[in-house]
């Protein structure tokens, strides 16, 4: 799935946006935005897997919900000036292309579950 590998790389980036974090973070900020991030793909892959529609919806939510998460800590990182206003600018069409198809992809679903 296209929407998969763009969430693969949205990771990887946010992972190398986390190392520019200060290590006091390294039990706040850091773990939660990693975790949101890891949770995108796998609860994507995790949707796709699943037989039915209404498991694949769940999954599909989870997946947008944690990409909004990263987003919200990615502006806190900027508020807090752990990352520059340009390192959010520069991931930013990334998130938006990824809820972009997410969003196609959970209203696909629930077309055909109103069939």
């Amino acid at each position: 799935m296209e929407v998969w590998q763009d969430a693969r790389e949205y990771t990887r980036q946010i992972y190398i946006l986390a190392r520019k974090f200060p290590a006091e973070e390294k039990f706040g900020l850091i773990p939660q935005i990693q975790r949101a991030a890891v949770s995108i793909p796998s609860n994507i892959a995790e949707g796709s897997g699943r037989p039915f529609e209404k498991e694949q919806l769940k999954f599909y939510g989870i997946a947008y919900g944690s990409l909004m998460e990263t987003i919200a800590q990615l502006f806190l990182a900027v508020d807090f000036g752990y990352i520059k206003e340009e390192d959010l600018n520069t991931i930013r069409p990334l998130a938006d292309k990824i809820s972009a198809k997410l969003s196609i992809l959970r209203k696909n679903i629930v077309n055909k579950m109103d069939k």
